[in-house]
């Protein structure tokens, strides 16, 4: 056997596993080419369902405000010591209810009792010193007339029966101040309510101006809610509004009674009162219990669209509107939100009127992204998705 014929055959084989790779490879690269050339010639179109795109459109619109706060009696009180004492008699206790004018307890009269005392035993005395010194008058006016004393004398005793009145005059004065605070030993309520806060205990020695009981009268509460300024412009006495307490489904009636003619000292805010009225069998209102609710402004026309339609996951607001069967992002402000047939919608500026919205639950779709309308054509079988739900 001649020894170039092995050579040959391993050449041979050589030769034919190269073109079988290069053959291979021509094909994948074929296929490569011919997929980017199908995914140039059709983009993917989102296919949108009916209740996933909205026009937008104007409707006439509940405006409301939102308030909050704590409820308070309108009529309250404090009741403190008005001399200075030991606290006595004090039987009453959170939730007791008083009357107007109902003693409530007492301060150890002793020290009151014994200044009366003084004061009134000053004033006998000045007032016999003012007798004795009419009486000294009324004997040099005849002494004068007989010419035993000179008028001198008689003008000595006019000068001091005037200073022995003027005494007893300041003297009844202080009289009735001790009096007074003999009568202000006695602590009675100014109004009829029940008692909010106890203070101070039986047997406790208490200053001046000490507060005893708090008491509220509670079959009249209100709701003092701060606006901020551009919301207390359309508030206007006589506005109802509609408050929820926290763990009670019945609404609670409210209504704007007066608004504070200046804004707070450094956060600009307008108190606004609302006088509540409590629901009939309905939970027990107290004062301090929290409330939040709307204040009915009034109602404008106003272009509209549902509220999950308006999205946040950029810097500003905006909405994905369908113009010409692509996605256009347009950046919206928001407004007044209200329920219209059981739908939350928000009024928005940045869109004209008809413009159609897509839906919240569609997703955030990149701008220009081709869609297949409700009642449009069909879209290319061959590269359509389906918007995501």
């Amino acid at each position: 056997m001649k020894r170039w014929i092995p050579w040959t055959a391993a050449t041979v084989v050589i030769v034919l596993i190269a073109a079988g790779a290069w053959r291979a490879m021509a094909a994948r690269q074929a296929q490569q080419q011919a997929l980017s050339t199908t995914v140039q010639a059709g983009p993917v179109v989102m296919e949108i369902a009916p209740g996933e795109i909205t026009p937008v459109r104007r409707q006439s619109l509940v405006l409301a405000v939102p308030v909050s706060g704590s409820l308070r009696a309108v009529q309250s009180a404090t009741i403190k010591a008005r001399v200075a004492g030991e606290l006595q008699g004090l039987q009453l206790r959170e939730g007791d209810s008083v009357r107007a004018g109902q003693e409530v307890g007492r301060i150890d009269p002793t020290d009151s009792n014994a200044r009366l005392r003084q004061a009134q035993q000053q004033a006998d005395a000045a007032k016999a010193q003012a007798q004795i010194s009419q009486r000294q008058l009324d004997n040099n006016r005849a002494l004068v007339d007989q010419g035993f004393i000179s008028r001198t004398a008689l003008d000595t005793s006019q000068a001091n029966l005037n200073a022995a009145q003027a005494s007893y005059q300041a003297a009844l004065a202080a009289a009735d101040v001790a009096r007074k605070a003999l009568a202000d030993t006695v602590l009675r309520s100014p109004i009829t309510g029940l008692v909010a806060q106890r203070l101070v205990q039986n047997g406790e020695r208490v200053a001046v101006e000490a507060r005893i009981l708090e008491v509220v009268d509670l079959s009249r509460l209100e709701l003092e809610a701060l606006l901020a300024p551009a919301d207390s412009v359309a508030v206007r006495v006589g506005q109802k509004a509609r408050l929820s307490l926290e763990g009670h489904s019945e609404p609670l009636q409210s209504t704007v009674v007066r608004i504070s003619p200046s804004a707070q000292a450094g956060s600009r805010t307008v108190p606004v009162y609302l006088a509540v009225t409590p629901p009939t069998g309905g939970p027990a209102l107290r004062q301090g219990l929290f409330v939040q609710g709307e204040l009915d402004v009034g109602t404008a026309d106003l272009l509209t669209a549902p509220l999950d339609a308006v999205r946040t996951d950029k810097p500003a607001p905006y909405v994905q509107v369908a113009d010409n069967g692509r996605v256009v992002h347009r950046a919206v402000r928001t407004g007044q939100r209200a329920q219209v047939d059981g739908q939350t919608v928000v009024a928005i500026e940045g869109v004209p009127e008809g413009a159609l919205v897509l839906a919240g639950r569609v997703g955030a779709l990149p701008e220009g992204t081709a869609l297949r309308l409700p009642g449009s054509g069909p879209a290319p079988a061959a590269s359509t998705a389906a918007a995501p739900h």
